[in-house]
């Protein structure tokens, strides 16, 4: 009806030549003019997706080309968005400015708090020493196997479900070992790694506090974080983290970090296998040395496990230990790179 009634109202503002005049044709175009103006742009979106070097399972294929000069600003910030990152870039703190980065590490301290808070969580025990393996089996049949295996079986799905979750929006390293690991191997900036060890430790601590309020007493002991020391002294336990944790690093940066393994594995699979890295290595320290819970190989959870109970005298092992791994894991990587630079001819 809307339609016939302005027909009617044309036919009548035309004169007998069969023209509109002047002002119909001036209320014709503004009332087009309108109706283009209604018209409403749906804007469009695509993922966000923040390339970094050091992006746990994704073999450093999640980067950026750093000789397109379209990526320079970005590189600015955070120079470990591209491989190759010199000892310069590395170092400088413009990283510290990044919002970007900031909410990365927010994300790694809240996705650290979770995985800690369900691991200390699966391997919580009462703060007593176990039974003593008997002579038949060994530890083979009591707690101090049973409880590593299902913290080796658990720890392999969550570790792989959380990198898989969290890789695209920080990297999903989880745990400082990871990180300080790539800083020493220059595929992470400082200021990255600054933030990131703060929030992971943070989101440890938290997760300790919320483990005291969940069992209800400080009466407790982890698996990968309890020691007797009249037992097992703190230098027999300093050795097996440092050599669990840098078996860790070589299988970690071999399956999920190495950009040769971009074919062979890919993201679909790396998280997988980082994950049974892990599961593999925690289970198997854990139930040799009767006195001993295992290698921790995150200093993070440990930290938040005695936040939620007691601190012991030797929590610097699980710091010192990891950190002198992460060292001597990038004195072989700098030595064996995985990159070579193509020497190019220049046009003169």
């Amino acid at each position: 009806m809307a339609a016939i009634r302005e027909r009617i109202n044309v036919e009548k503002s035309m004169n007998s030549n069969g023209n509109m005049s002047r002002t119909d044709v001036e209320n014709s175009a503004s009332h087009d003019a309108n109706l283009s103006n209604s018209i409403v742009t749906v804007p469009s979106y695509q993922a966000t997706t923040r390339p970094f070097i050091g992006r746990l399972g994704g073999n450093q294929g999640f980067v950026l080309d750093r000789h397109n000069e379209a990526n320079a600003e970005i590189l600015k910030e955070q120079p470990d968005s591209a491989p190759c990152m010199t000892l310069k870039e590395q170092f400088d703190l413009r990283g510290f400015r990044s919002l970007g980065l900031w909410k990365a590490a927010l994300i790694e301290g809240v996705g650290a708090m979770m995985l800690i808070y369900v691991t200390i969580w699966i391997s919580l025990s009462p703060s007593a020493l176990p039974a003593l393996p008997t002579a038949q089996f060994g530890p083979f049949d009591n707690a101090t196997f049973i409880g590593p295996l299902v913290g080796g079986i658990t720890n392999w799905f969550l570790v792989t479900l959380f990198t898989f979750s969290l890789g695209s929006v920080s990297g999903a390293h989880l745990n400082p070992t990871i990180t300080i690991a790539t800083f020493f191997a220059r595929l992470c900036s400082l200021p990255r790694m600054v933030l990131y060890v703060s929030f992971q430790t943070a989101g440890g601590a938290i997760a300790g506090m919320l483990i005291r309020a969940s069992y209800g007493s400080r009466d407790f002991k982890v698996g990968g974080c309890w020691l007797f020391s009249d037992v097992v002294p703190v230098s027999n336990a300093f050795v097996i983290e440092f050599v669990f944790c840098l078996t860790l690093l070589f299988m970690a940066f071999g399956v999920g970090l190495d950009p040769r393994q971009k074919q062979v594995i890919g993201p679909a699979l790396g998280p997988f296998l980082v994950g049974m890295a892990l599961g593999v290595i925690s289970f198997g320290s854990g139930f040799t040395r009767y006195g001993h819970g295992g290698a921790s190989m995150n200093p993070a959870r440990c930290f938040g496990t005695f936040v939620g109970s007691r601190f012991p005298g030797w929590h610097w092992m699980h710091w010192i230990a990891d950190i002198v791994a992460c060292m001597v894991h990038g004195f072989f990587y700098f030595i064996v790179p995985p990159w070579q630079e193509n020497a190019q001819a220049a046009n003169f």
